[in-house]
């Protein structure tokens, strides 16, 4: 089998759901590959990917999800922030539910959103820079339920304010709240009623999404916290294990965690924290390798498969960044594309897309052995730090003002001829 094609099958046997849904932070299963039935392009016309749909859009870096027909845009309109659901085939609005915010970020960076929506079981989630944690029924908006989980837990907000993106499992939205000094580290709320149901540890918030893993049939919950990389039992919260991930000073952990196929896990950090593989089950773990030198990115999250992982290695506000693939067996880099820019990656139909930060979109295909480009394009000129998300052949991304719909799929491009 030709590695390209080996590639693929190894991504899409971590991949789950359907084409047309991207209903949380990196797709169906949080690992950034698209639903297996997913189609993309193999080429785009000169002038990039024709764009469906375009709308101005608030402040913030909160990629949308995409579920049952609907994108759901979570961002900052004046002072307050605005969860918004919008005609998937064309961008209207169909309803908005707003909630005022008076957040200023303490280090740089923007005052709005940072967190995906989450769609589940017909209601959406969404968590904001102040912490205010909100529950809306997913086809009307009508708001449920809404927790102030910075005051309730005495938590602070943080450099850029809250950014980990909650997680549902077994009917809990589990959160990284950050409540320290409350033993509210981590909290778990009532998907139906938002009532609290437990908090653990004295875990300071970071901005990394957790992750679901089953171990031995019963779900469990992979967290990046500020400074630990924890498994949790989502129903009582008790810790079965953690090791020592990040450091004190002005540092974040951002790329979420990543279940590799055969047991282990890969995290990584920037700020001189680098990466850590190892296996692990419900009793414990063992690292199997740890450093930076092949890898250690700011918040792109690896995408894996096949024994190898691609990320963007480096942090967006010092370059250079590389793209490199990386073997899990090792730790080593197979290669190194240098200079190729910061910015996030998803992968669907055996290929990568690269949305990067100066908002050029890269269309290519990566193998062990090397990477070859098919298509760039510059669909947006703003800065583009928010997760994109593909479903149904269409890919939405948003920069500082503007979110754009860009029919990417095989069968939505015309064909690409050459003079």
């Amino acid at each position: 089998m030709r590695p390209a094609a080996c590639i693929a099958v190894m991504l899409w046997a971590t991949a789950v759901g359907r084409a047309g849904e991207w209903p949380q932070i990196l797709g169906p299963a949080r690992n950034g590959v698209a639903a297996d039935d997913e189609r993309l392009a193999d080429a785009w016309p000169p002038a990039g990917p024709r764009a469906a749909w375009s709308k101005p859009v608030g402040r913030g870096d909160a990629g949308v999800a995409v579920a049952g027909g609907r994108v759901l845009l979570f961002h900052r309109v004046s002072d307050a922030e605005v969860l918004e659901s919008l005609d998937a085939a064309t961008g209207e609005s169909r309803w908005t539910d707003a909630h005022p915010t008076s957040f200023a970020p303490q280090v740089g960076g923007g005052d709005g959103p940072l967190c995906v929506p989450l769609v589940h079981d017909g209601r959406v989630v969404a968590f904001g820079p102040q912490g205010m944690l909100r529950c809306v029924d997913a086809a009307t908006g009508r708001r449920l339920w809404l927790r102030d989980t910075h005051r309730d837990f005495r938590a602070p907000e943080g450099y850029f304010g809250a950014g980990s993106t909650p997680l549902v499992v077994a009917g809990h939205v589990i959160v990284n709240v950050g409540g320290s000094r409350a033993d509210a580290g981590i909290v778990a709320f009532s998907l139906a009623t938002g009532d609290t149901v437990w908090t653990q540890t004295a875990e300071p918030a970071s901005y990394a999404a957790p992750v679901a893993v089953t171990l031995a049939g019963t779900p469990h919950v992979l967290m990046v916290t500020r400074y630990a990389c924890l498994l949790l039992d989502p129903a009582s919260g008790n810790v079965r294990w953690r090791f020592p991930f990040g450091q004190r000073g002005p540092t974040v952990n951002a790329a979420t965690p990543v279940i590799l196929t055969d047991g282990r896990l890969l995290i990584t950090a920037s700020y001189g924290i680098g990466s850590v593989c190892a296996s692990f089950d419900a009793t414990g773990f063992t690292k199997r390798w740890e450093g930076g030198d092949a890898l250690a990115t700011q918040y792109c999250t690896p995408i894996a498969g096949g024994g190898h992982a691609w990320c963007i290695d480096g942090r967006d506000d010092v370059p250079p960044a590389d793209l490199v693939c990386v073997d899990l067996g090792t730790g080593r880099a197979t290669w190194r594309e240098a200079n190729f820019g910061y910015g996030t990656l998803l992968a669907a139909d055996g290929k990568l897309l690269a949305a990067k930060t100066d908002g050029e979109l890269v269309l290519m295909t990566a193998t062990p052995a090397g990477v070859s480009i098919h298509a760039r394009a510059r669909p947006l000129t703003g800065t583009v730090r928010a997760l994109p998300a593909l479903a149904a052949g269409r890919l939405y991304l948003r920069d500082d003002t503007t979110l754009i719909c860009l029919d990417v799929g095989r069968s939505s491009q015309p064909p690409v001829t050459s003079d």
